[in-house]
């Protein structure tokens, strides 16, 4: 474990992935237990911007009373459109709370809302990438230990699925459930993402299968499930790790598409469902860049971390990349 930590710490990329996710991971973890903002709640009106800077530099005898903003027209129709979703549209006003990121379309606490939506894709991605690398690995495994038919079977289930475009299988998938949740979003993701994992633990395995070290075990009388856990496992270990980094990547982005189309979690804020309110209620045309570039900007932060840290990690996996 020093060694491993000693030799994480010598790359660059992987300390700048793991300060980033890092500090995304202490914001999603403290933020709710310092705050009583109740993310769900509609307590300020449509699109208000952020006030940061003025909550916080404001004269002490600044009146805090409500103030009218002038509607636009785009404004209006969108609150035209809120009132037949039958939601209440209360008056317009500069708020006198503190919203670091303004409020969403349906006047939540938008920073809130990030910080919810941000823990939500990150447990689709860990969850869809933990199902999707147990899923692949063990048929890898099982396929290129035992040959023979039993490799024959899952190498055609595994070719007929890479056949198939993954997004496909995905989108028909989440259009046939009906309540979607979080939990049923990951497990369709990740029962839909090992095709590839399967094929290159496959060939992994084939070529330790004949190893000396394997053929003792087998000539010992050892099992299977023996054979693989202490004889080859170890030896693909690394491969693992990234896999199941790169498969989480795979999860958050494949949640944002989802939920883009209207096919993701219904009932927790995501970052995906965050954008998806963002486009359906016009934020772009009024002038509402707080309701999605923050959005962006931390979906970009966490696939460009978790992609600094795996090839961080090939430097300690990869003799040949240390210096």
């Amino acid at each position: 474990m020093n060694f491993f930590i000693k030799t994480a710490m010598k790359s660059g990329r992987f300390k700048f992935g793991a300060a980033i996710i890092s500090i995304i991971l202490l914001i999603v973890i403290f933020f709710p237990i310092l705050s009583d903002i109740d993310p769900m709640a509609m307590d300020g009106t449509m699109f208000e911007r952020p006030n940061l800077f003025q909550y916080l530099f404001r004269g002490k005898d600044h009146h805090s009373g409500p103030a009218d903003v002038e509607r636009t027209e785009e404004q209006l129709a969108m609150d035209a459109l809120m009132a037949q979703w039958g939601l209440t549209i209360v008056e317009r006003v500069s708020s006198d709370r503190l919203l670091i990121l303004g409020t969403d379309n349906f006047g939540r606490d938008m920073f809130a809302q990030l910080v919810a939506g941000t823990r939500t894709s990150l447990l689709i991605g860990l969850m869809a990438g933990s199902i999707a690398t147990l899923i692949g690995l063990s048929l890898g495994l099982i396929s290129g230990f035992k040959g023979g038919l039993v490799d024959n079977v899952i190498s055609s289930v595994v070719n007929c699925f890479i056949t198939i475009p993954n997004f496909i299988i995905l989108v028909l998938i989440s259009v046939s459930v009906s309540t979607r949740s979080f939990v049923t979003t990951a497990l369709i993701i990740g029962i839909t993402a090992w095709p590839w994992t399967a094929r290159a633990v496959r060939a992994q395995t084939i070529s330790l299968r004949n190893r000396d070290h394997v053929n003792l075990s087998k000539l010992s009388g050892h099992s299977m499930p023996r054979i693989i856990i202490r004889d080859i496992l170890p030896y693909i270990a690394s491969y693992v790790v990234t896999v199941f980094i790169a498969q989480m990547v795979s999860g958050i982005l494949a949640e944002a598409t989802l939920s883009m189309l209207g096919l993701g979690p219904h009932n927790v804020a995501s970052l995906g469902l965050l954008m998806s309110w963002a486009m359906t209620f016009a934020a772009l045309p009024n002038g509402a860049w707080w309701a999605f570039l923050p959005v962006v900007g931390t979906i970009t932060l966490i696939t460009f971390s978790l992609n600094f840290i795996n090839t961080g990690l090939d430097q300690i996996y990869n003799p040949q990349l240390r210096s």
